[in-house]
C-alpha cells in the first residue's frame, strides 16, 4: 500500500504547500525594487521616480493597504501609477486611502483593463494557449460579454483631485523645481483603447525631460513611443508573469511581449532608435487567482540620472 500511494500522496503534498506559500506568504510578501535610468540630459540633477502598478484591490487588503501608505515615506520626486488599481467594484475607498499619502506627492497616471472593468474566473492554462496562438487581451479574442463594470470614474474622480494628471490619450507635464517633465500616456492597449495618434509627435523642445506611460507593453506601443524618441518608457500589467519557475522565470506575459522582459528595466528598439523600458511586476494579483510563486509584488523606486 505504501508503495502504491506514496509517490502521489507525496506529490499531492507538494503541491499543496506549494499553493499555501503561493497564496499564503509570497502574495503578501511586498517588495520595494531600486533601479538607476541612465536617461537624463547632462546636467540634469537626479530624479526619483516612485512606479505603482497592478494594485488589484480587494476590499480588506489591509497589509498590502498599510504597505502602500508605508511608500511615502521614500518622498519621491513624482509618483507614476500604470494601472489596474483594482479588482473589486467595492475597492475605490481603499485604493485612494492607501494611495493618499503617495497624492501628496506629484503624480500621474493611465489606467489598465481592470479599472474599467472586473475580472471575471478564467482557467489560468488558457493564458499558455492565448500566447501559443497569439491571442491576448482584446487583440484577437471576441468581445467581452456580461463584464462588471467598475467604478473607474470615482477613481479618476480621486486622482484629479489630488492634482495626478490624468493621461489617457493625452500629453500632460510637471514641475520639479524647475525642471519640466513631458510625460506621455495612452490608454490600455490590452482592451485596445489606445490611440497613439492623439499624442504623436515625439518629445516637445520645451520640455527638460520625457517618457512614455501606457498600462499593458503591447509591441505596437512600445514601437511608437521608441520611434518617436521617447527614451524611457513605463508600463505594468505582466504582474511579472505572476507563477515563475525558479531557474526559468515566467511562462507567460499576458501581451506580445517576450518573456525575457517580462518585468524590470530593458531596453526596447523601433525604427533605429532604442528606448529604456521598465515594466513593474505590479503588486497585487487577479482576486480569482491570489497567488505568486518566484515574483514577489513589488513597487519600484528609479532614480534617473544623466547619460553616460
Amino acid at each position: 500500500m505504501r508503495a502504491r500511494y506514496g509517490v502521489p500522496l507525496g506529490i499531492t503534498a507538494v503541491g499543496a504547500a506549494g499553493l499555501l506559500y503561493a497564496a499564503g506568504f509570497e502574495a503578501r510578501s511586498f517588495r520595494l525594487r531600486r533601479v538607476t535610468v541612465p536617461v537624463l540630459p547632462t546636467g540634469m540633477r537626479p530624479l526619483r521616480v516612485l512606479q505603482v502598478s497592478d494594485i488589484h484591490m480587494v476590499s480588506g487588503q489591509r497589509k498590502k493597504q498599510r504597505w502602500l501608505r508605508s511608500l511615502a515615506g521614500l518622498r519621491p520626486d513624482f509618483v507614476i501609477n500604470t494601472g489596474d488599481n483594482l479588482s473589486d467594484p467595492e475597492g475605490v475607498p481603499e485604493v485612494l486611502d492607501a494611495l493618499g499619502p503617495l497624492m501628496d506627492f506629484p503624480g500621474a497616471y493611465v489606467f489598465g483593463s481592470n479599472d474599467y472593468y472586473g475580472p471575471n474566473f478564467r482557467n489560468p492554462v488558457r493564458y499558455l494557449f492565448e500566447k501559443a496562438q497569439g491571442r491576448h487581451g482584446l487583440n484577437g479574442n471576441p468581445p467581452v460579454v456580461g463584464a462588471i463594470h467598475n467604478p473607474w470614474e470615482d477613481l479618476r474622480d480621486g486622482f484629479d483631485s489630488a492634482g495626478w494628471l490624468n493621461l489617457t490619450n493625452v500629453r500632460g507635464a510637471l514641475k520639479i523645481e524647475g525642471v519640466e517633465i513631458e510625460l506621455t500616456g495612452i490608454d490600455d492597449p490590452h482592451i485596445k483603447r489606445d490611440r497613439y495618434a492623439q499624442v504623436a509627435g515625439g518629445p516637445s523642445a520645451s520640455a527638460d525631460f520625457s517618457m512614455g506611460l501606457v498600462h499593458a507593453p503591447y509591441l505596437r506601443s512600445l514601437d511608437a513611443f521608441t520611434a518617436d524618441g521617447y527614451p524611457l518608457i513605463l508600463a505594468g500589467h505582466t504582474h511579472g508573469g505572476q507563477v515563475c519557475l525558479p531557474f526559468y522565470g515566467a511562462l507567460v506575459t499576458n501581451c506580445d511581449l517576450d518573456t525575457d522582459r517580462v518585468k524590470g528595466l530593458s531596453t526596447h528598439t523601433a525604427s533605429g532608435r532604442t528606448a529604456y523600458m521598465h515594466v513593474s511586476a505590479g503588486c497585487g494579483t487577479n482576486r480569482y487567482t491570489p497567488m505568486r510563486f518566484a515574483c514577489p509584488p513589488e513597487a519600484t523606486l528609479l532614480t534617473l540620472t544623466p547619460r553616460e
